[in-house]
């Protein structure tokens, strides 16, 4: 499976750089999406060879995806066209399970409170009913500048 066009449409992420394949559902302040990881992804080949598991950085990745898909939904609405959700923390981080090629996984994300411009969220992710991660993180919400020279 690949990205649906919903999901393309909400965050600016493209392969090979893009961990959410669809959502699945949204309601108020959580959204929740999945990801099918495919044996042909090329950093399997190095993570590990021979014995390839997901690496946990791109299955926080997917976390902080589906969280600027929540975050695209809600701003949508309150008329931050635009603008992106910008990672500025990441705290607790709980591995508790490997996710290995051929997995799908269900990815969900909480608005817990917003200060200013700093949305405060928490993250889960399940595969085959069992917790793969949990994380707190939070994101604001910026139109970036320009990064090329």
């Amino acid at each position: 499976m690949s990205a649906s066009a919903e999901v393309l449409s909400l965050i600016p992420h493209r392969p090979p750089f893009l961990f959410v394949d669809e959502i699945v559902a949204h309601a108020g302040e959580s959204l929740t999406a999945k990801r099918a990881w495919r044996a042909e992804e090329s950093f399997y080949a190095g993570h590990y060879p021979g014995a390839p598991i997901t690496p946990g950085v791109l299955l926080c990745e997917a976390v902080f995806q589906t969280g600027a898909l929540l975050m695209a939904k809600l701003m949508a609405g309150a008329g931050g066209q635009g603008g992106v959700p910008l990672l500025t923390k990441v705290t607790d981080v709980r591995f508790r399970v490997p996710v290995y090629p051929g997995d799908t996984v269900t990815i969900e994300v909480k608005r817990k409170e917003t200060m200013g411009d700093f949305h405060f969220m928490s993250g889960a992710m399940k595969s085959g009913g069992k917790r793969v991660l949990n994380v707190e993180f939070s994101v604001a919400w910026k139109k970036p500048e320009s990064g090329g020279s």
